[in-house]
Formats: C-alpha cells, structure tokens, sequence
C-alpha cells in the first residue's frame, strides 16, 4: 500500500540530520546540542533495525536503515572525537539522567503496553518508546540555555514535524485497512506531546522573524 505520509515523514527525518550536520559543520561547533540525545537515537536504531541483514524488504526500507544509522553515528563522531567539534561540547548543560529516566522508562512502557512478549517484537516496541523519548535530554538542555541558535530550531523542529507526519500516516493507513498499531500510535503521540511545548516557540520565531527563546 502506498503511502505518501509515510515517505513525507521518512524525507523530514532525514532532513533532521542534514540540518544537525551542516550546523556543526557550518558554525564549527555543537554548542546546544545534545550527546545524550544522540547516543539514545543510535540505540534506538540499532534495537529496531536488528533484523537488517536477516530480512530484505526493499531497496528503499533497506537504505533509509543504513542511512538513518551512519548518520547518527557520524553525528556522535562529530560531537564526541573530532576536532574541533568536540571541543565545545557543553557536558555541563547536557546534564539529564538518560540512563535512570529513558532507557528504564522506555523498558516499563514496552512491558506495559506490548502483549507480544516475543523477544523482537519486544525490542521493537521498546525501540518506539526509546524514540518517543529521546528528544527529552535535548529539550532538557535548550531549556537551560533558553536562546537557540537558528539551524539548532530547525533541526528540533524537522524532527517535531516528522513525527507529526508519522501520526498521520498511521491514521491514513487506518482508513484504508482498519489496522492499527497501538504501540506506534500511543508513542508518536506521547513524542508529539514533549515536542508541543517547543514547537509552539518555533512557530512564534518563524512569524516574527526573530531568534528563537524558551519559555519568555
């Protein structure tokens, strides 16, 4: 079934990483980013894309896997060990306890909300709600930065609407063939949720043409 929701939001995730990529290429440092984020997403992939070289789908399914998982690794090389990108990592800012809150936090959703106790369905599901939450540790530090720098908006925000899109082509799949997947659903909303906040910002910065500030 095609579709086009669904290859909408797969072209705005990818224009996520670009934008994270060409902002610490461009300014030549990652200041108001975070590692932690990142670090969850290659987690995220890794879970879910297991089943990489066991199953072939397609050309497109296979590719958007490869290049969703050599992007975050090439963002995390950026930020952590090359010079001098990693030089102005702000550790100090990119503070939140991933490791207690996310990845415990996405494990007792996956228990609670998944039925299928099988080990990759599992994985899948926990790899969703790893997704849903991963944004936290980011939101978490341009909160205590409060000024976001332009393309650091604009990578959140390509992220915010992607998930959106996602949202939608679950409902239009829906429509077509009255499936639904419950734990896709339940955790786009709830990622949709967290990005709410910060979207509302953005919206405000694009209209008044202005740098983008939190919570004033």
């Amino acid at each position: 079934m095609f579709n086009p929701f669904r290859y909408i939001a797969d072209f705005l995730h990818l224009v996520s990483f670009l934008i994270l990529i060409l902002k610490i290429r461009k300014t030549r440092n990652c200041l108001g980013l975070s590692y932690r984020t990142q670090e969850i997403y290659l987690a995220v992939f890794c879970v879910r894309y297991i089943d990489l070289f066991m199953y072939f789908v397609s050309v497109y399914n296979t590719s958007m896997k490869l290049l969703y998982i050599s992007s975050t690794v090439f963002i995390i090389y950026l930020m952590k060990f090359k010079k001098p990108y990693c030089l102005s990592y702000d550790s100090a800012s990119d503070d939140f306890p991933h490791y207690k809150f996310i990845y415990t936090g996405a494990g007792v959703l996956a228990l609670l909300v998944h039925t299928d106790l099988g080990p990759f369905e599992l994985g899948w599901s926990y790899s969703i709600w790893l997704e849903a939450l991963a944004i936290i540790p980011q939101l978490h530090m341009l909160q205590k930065i409060k000024d976001v720098e332009n393309i650091t908006s604009n990578y959140v925000g390509a992220l915010g609407v992607y998930r959106f899109f996602y949202i939608v082509s679950w409902i239009y799949k829906y429509s077509l063939t009255g499936d639904v997947c419950w734990t896709s659903l339940l955790g786009g909303i709830v990622q949709t949720i967290l990005y709410a906040d910060f979207l509302y910002y953005y919206i405000i910065s694009l209209k008044s043409g202005k740098g983008m500030s939190l919570g004033v």
